[in-house]
């Protein structure tokens, strides 16, 4: 071994002492309060489509509660070991907003609403949510005028409806056509450690309906629940009247 390979590989000494230097470093910014709140409480995300419109529009930025049900390997950065399962689980409940990692693609967050929990019977009949072979109450609303949410040619109006699940929880969602594509489905059986997930936007999103790019959500993949909106700003100026609004 020549001199010049000598001092190009170091010592397993020198290694361990620059790894224990690194982690001394690295103390006031792991503990910081900023670096806390965002590892452990509250991680922000920024809403770049029309799936969840009216509850949540393109360009709100939102808090995410990663402690809501507990941790999983995704709930941290990819720099840590992985594990499996969850760390002080918790179930969601049917009508929370989460934020989730994609089960085709880890590295992409989708935000939607739960509506079926393990072991539910999900389906939807001419745009209905039937779980467990009950009818999902809803109350017609008045229409709206959805320029971008539905896709379609500005100045139409779209349906509006309040649902109210079997556990209580409500929250407005829109239909923008009648009988469209995922408004008519076969039934779909939430397996075991998965959760079933649609957007407000019901004509417009992408999500468990779609088995093969969302599907059946684990419980693994998600980050946390979706409480608040800490800052909005539409096209043209912010929106003041969004900013800390609870979400529901």
């Amino acid at each position: 071994m020549t001199a010049l390979q000598d001092t190009a590989k170091p010592s397993r000494k020198s290694g361990e002492w620059k790894a224990v230097v690194i982690l001394i470093l690295l103390i006031p910014v792991l503990w910081s309060p900023p670096f806390l709140v965002r590892f452990f409480l509250y991680q922000p995300f920024s809403i770049p489509s029309s799936s969840m419109v009216p509850t949540l529009l393109i360009g709100d930025d939102v808090f995410a509660a990663k402690y809501a049900y507990g941790y999983s390997r995704y709930s941290f950065p990819g720099w840590l070991p992985p594990f499996s399962g969850r760390i002080f689980g918790s179930e969601p409940l049917r009508g929370d907003v989460i934020v989730f990692r994609l089960p085709s693609d880890t590295k992409v967050d989708y935000v939607k609403r739960v509506v079926g929990l393990p072991n539910d019977r999900i389906q939807m009949k001419e745009g209905q949510l039937f779980i467990n072979d009950k009818p999902v109450t809803r109350r017609r609303l008045k229409d709206g005028v959805e320029d971008y949410a539905c896709g379609i040619e500005p100045g139409t109006k779209a349906k509006r409806w309040w649902e109210t699940l079997p556990n209580g929880a409500s929250y407005e969602i829109l239909d923008c056509i009648d009988n469209a594509y995922y408004d008519n489905t076969n039934v779909y059986t939430v397996p075991p450690g998965h959760v079933f997930v649609l957007g407000d936007n019901r004509d417009n999103s992408t999500d468990s309906r779609v088995l093969s790019t969302v599907g059946y959500v684990p419980m693994e993949n998600i980050v946390g629940k979706v409480t608040r909106i800490y800052l909005s700003i539409g096209t043209d100026d912010v929106r003041p009247e969004r900013i800390w609004m609870k979400v529901k």
